[in-house]
C-alpha cells in the first residue's frame, strides 16, 4: 500500500479538542481504539510514551515481556484468540528490529497487529545516532502498511488509520515509528476513527454470477472434496460454513490455520491437508471433481508438487484477497469476497447431497491410517512415551474445550493432528513462517485476551528455550498459563529428515538440556517431570486442576517420528505412512 494512496474517511463523531503531548495522544488513540492490554519493552526513544502510560495504568494494561519478540508474539496470541487487534510497543534500534521476527510472523498467517516503535529526534534521522534503525525500511516486507511520523500532529490519523488497516478484509500487522521530538511535542488533540481508505478496498463486491456458478459446479460434482482455512476463522463465518457443508454433503479438510472452524467430530471432517496431514484428504485430493478452496492459500506444505496437484480436479476458490487468486494454482472460478457473506449466499443455491459412497472412500482410508499410523500414536506399545499419547490424555481432561496453543516442529504436527477441538479460535500456532518460540509468549497473550478458557502451551525442547525468559512475564503477571514441554532431546523435525534424507547424519540437533523444572521453580511456577506411563495421567490432572501456571515437562521418544508425511517436491498422493 503506497503512501501516497492513503487518503482517509473518518467518522463524524470527535472529540472536543485539548492540548497534550504527542506521547499522551499515542495513549488516547490507544484507548479511543478500545485497546486495554499491550505488550512491550520500554527504551529511550519511547520513554515519553510509557511516561504517560503510567498516567494511564488504570485504563491500559502493559505488559512488560523480557524480549521484544516475545511482545509481538503474545500480542498475536491476544489478536488470535480475541479477533481483536493486538498492540506491541518497543524503543528505537535493537528494540524494534527484535519485533520483526514477530510481525514477519503475523504478515504470513494474517494476524492483526500494531507494532508502536520509537525513534530517535527527527533532526538525527540518517545521521547514525545512538539506536537508530530504519525500522520502516526493514519493515516494509513484512507488514501491509507502515508509517513514521516526525509531527505530533499525525498521531491520531496516522494511528487512526493503523488499526482500520490492520483489521479491515485480510488483517495483517502495521507498524508506526513515532520520533522522540514528535512524542514531546504539543499540539490540539482530537480523535476520529478511519472508516475508510481512497484506492483501498479491503472487501471485494461479491460477483453474484459467481456465486450461481460455483453453486453449479458443486450441485454437479460427484466427488467434491473442500479445502478450508484461517480465512473462515477471521471472517466469523463457521457457522455459514457448517451449514454449506452440511446441506451439500461434502467433505471437509482443513490447513492448519483452519482447525477448530468446525469441531474435530463432525462428520463431514475429514482430517487435515498437508505434509504431516491426514492420509485421506491428501490422497482423495487427487481423486475429487471439484476441489473447492475457501479461505485459504494453497500454500506449499499444503500442495506439495503444484505440477501434480488435483490436475483432475475444477478448483473454485474462495478469497477475499484478490492476490491469491492463480498465485500457486490455477483456478477455473475464483469467489472474491468476505467469507461470511459469500457462504451466506452460496448457501440457499446449494442441492441437498449426501455424497454417502465419496465419504466412505475417506473412512476407509482413514482406517488404513489408523492402524498403520494413528493408533501407534496415541495408544502404544513402545516402552517410552509418544508424544500422541500426551495430548490423548490432555484430550481426555479438557474435553477438546481447551485453546491449543503449539510451537513448531513435530509436537505441532502431534497437536494439530490430535488435539480435540469443540470451539473456534482453538488451535493457535506459527503456520507461514514457522516461528520457533512463538507458543510461550503467544499462551500469555491468548491466555490474558481469554481468561476463562484453558490455554495450554504445547512445545519441544528446543522452541521452548528460544523464548524461556518470558517464565519472568509468567511469574510477574500471574497468568495461569499451562506448559507443556514435549522433551525428546532432540530439535525432532529437524532430526527426522536427516533420519529419512540424510542417512541419519545427525547434524547439530542432538540437545543437551537443563533442568526444566528447577528453572520453572526458580520463577515459582508450579513443576513436574514426567517419564513413565502410568505418571501421565495423574500429572495432566494436577496440571488441569491447578489455578496457577503450571509447567509439565514430558520425556518422550527420542527418535520417534511424525506420519504420514509427504517427501518434499513430492505429489499429495504419494504421502508415506511410514
Amino acid at each position: 500500500m503506497k503512501e501516497t494512496q492513503i487518503i482517509e474517511k473518518q467518522d463524524a463523531s470527535s472529540q472536543t479538542k485539548v492540548r497534550i503531548s504527542g506521547a499522551e495522544a499515542v495513549v488516547k488513540c490507544l484507548l479511543a481504539e478500545g485497546v486495554d492490554i499491550l505488550y512491550g519493552y520500554p527504551g529511550g526513544a519511547i520513554m515519553p510514551v510509557y511516561d504517560e502510560l503510567y498516567k494511564y495504568k488504570s485504563q491500559i494494561h502493559h505488559v512488560l515481556t523480557r524480549h521484544e519478540q516475545a511482545a509481538a508474539h503474545s500480542a498475536q496470541g491476544y489478536a488470535r484468540i480475541s479477533g481483536k487487534v493486538g498492540v506491541a510497543m518497543a524503543t528505537s534500534g535493537p528494540g524494534a528490529t527484535n519485533l520483526i521476527t514477530g510481525i514477519a510472523d503475523a504478515q504470513i498467517d494474517s494476524t492483526p497487529l500494531v507494532c508502536i516503535t520509537g525513534q530517535v529526534a527527527s533532526h538525527l534521522l540518517g545521521s547514525d545516532a545512538f539506536q537508530e534503525t530504519d525500522i520502516v525500511g526493514i519493515s516494509t516486507p513484512v507488514t501491509k502498511w507502515n508509517h513514521q511520523i516526525t509531527k505530533a500532529s499525525e498521531i491520531p490519523a496516522v494511528l487512526a488509520k493503523a488499526f482500520y488497516i490492520a483489521k479491515s478484509g485480510r488483517p495483517g500487522p502495521v507498524l508506526i515509528d513515532i520520533t522522540k521530538d514528535a512524542q514531546l511535542e504539543e499540539f490540539d488533540f482530537q480523535y476520529k476513527k478511519c472508516t475508510g481508505i481512497r484506492s483501498y478496498n479491503p472487501i471485494p463486491v461479491i460477483d453474484n454470477s459467481a456465486i450461481t456458478e460455483a453453486a453449479a459446479m458443486i450441485n454437479a460434482a460427484k466427488k467434491p472434496l473442500i479445502v478450508w482455512g484461517q480465512g473462515i476463522l477471521l471472517g466469523e463465518a463457521e457457522a455459514e460454513f457448517k451449514a454449506v457443508i452440511e446441506k451439500a454433503g461434502i467433505p471437509s479438510a482443513w490447513t492448519i490455520l483452519g482447525a477448530s472452524a468446525i469441531p474435530t467430530s463432525h462428520p463431514l471432517n475429514v482430517g487435515m491437508v498437508g505434509m504431516h496431514g491426514n492420509y485421506a484428504p491428501n490422497v482423495l485430493t487427487n481423486e475429487c471433481d471439484v476441489l473447492i478452496a475457501i479461505g485459504m492459500r494453497f500454500d506449499d506444505r499444503v500442495t506439495g508438487n503444484l505440477k501434480t496437484y488435483a490436475k483432475q480436479a475444477k478448483i473454485i476458490h474462495f478469497d477475499i484477497d484478490p492476490s491469491e487468486i492463480d498465485k500457486n494454482v490455477k483456478t477455473d472460478l475464483a469467489v472474491l469476497g468476505d467469507a461470511k457473506e459469500s457462504l451466506s449466499l452460496l448457501l440457499p443455491h446449494l442441492n441437498l447431497n449426501k455424497h454417502t459412497d465419496w465419504l466412505q472412500k475417506f473412512k476407509d482410508l482413514y482406517t488404513i491410517e489408523f492402524e498403520k499410523v494413528i493408533k501407534n500414536d496415541l495408544h502404544p506399545t513402545m516402552e517410552g512415551l509418544t508424544m500422541g499419547e500426551v495430548l490423548n490424555e490432555i484430550n481426555q481432561v479438557t474435553e477438546g474445550n481447551a485453546a491449543i496453543i503449539s510451537d513448531v516442529g513435530q509436537h505441532q504436527m502431534i497437536a494439530c493432528r490430535y488435539a480435540e477441538f469443540n470451539k473456534s479460535k482453538s488451535n493457535i500456532t506459527s503456520g507461514g513462517l514457522g516461528t520457533m518460540g512463538f507458543a510461550l509468549p503467544a499462551a500469555i497473550g491468548a491466555k490474558m485476551a481469554a481468561p476463562d478458557r484453558d490455554v495450554i502451551a504445547i512445545i519441544g525442547d528446543g522452541g521452548y528455550q528460544m523464548t524461556i525468559q518470558e517464565l519472568g512475564t509468567i511469574f510477574q503477571t500471574k497468568v495461569p498459563v499451562k506448559i507443556v514441554v514435549l522433551n525428546n532431546e532432540f530439535l525432532g523435525m529437524v532430526r527426522q529428515w536427516q533420519e529419512l534424507f540424510f542417512d541419519k547424519r545427525y547434524a547439530s540437533t542432538e540437545m543437551v538440556n537443563p533442568d526444566f523444572v528447577a528453572i520453572a521453580k526458580g520463577y515459582f511456577i508450579e513443576a513436574k517431570k514426567v517419564t513413565k506411563r502410568e505418571e501421565l495421567k495423574d500429572a495432566v490432572a494436577e496440571m488441569m486442576a491447578c489455578e496457577g501456571a503450571y509447567f509439565l515437562e514430558v520425556r518422550v521418544e527420542k527418535e520417534g517420528n511424525v506420519f504420514p508425511m509427504i517427501p518434499t517436491g513430492a505429489s499429495v498422493s504419494d504421502i508415506r505412512l511410514s
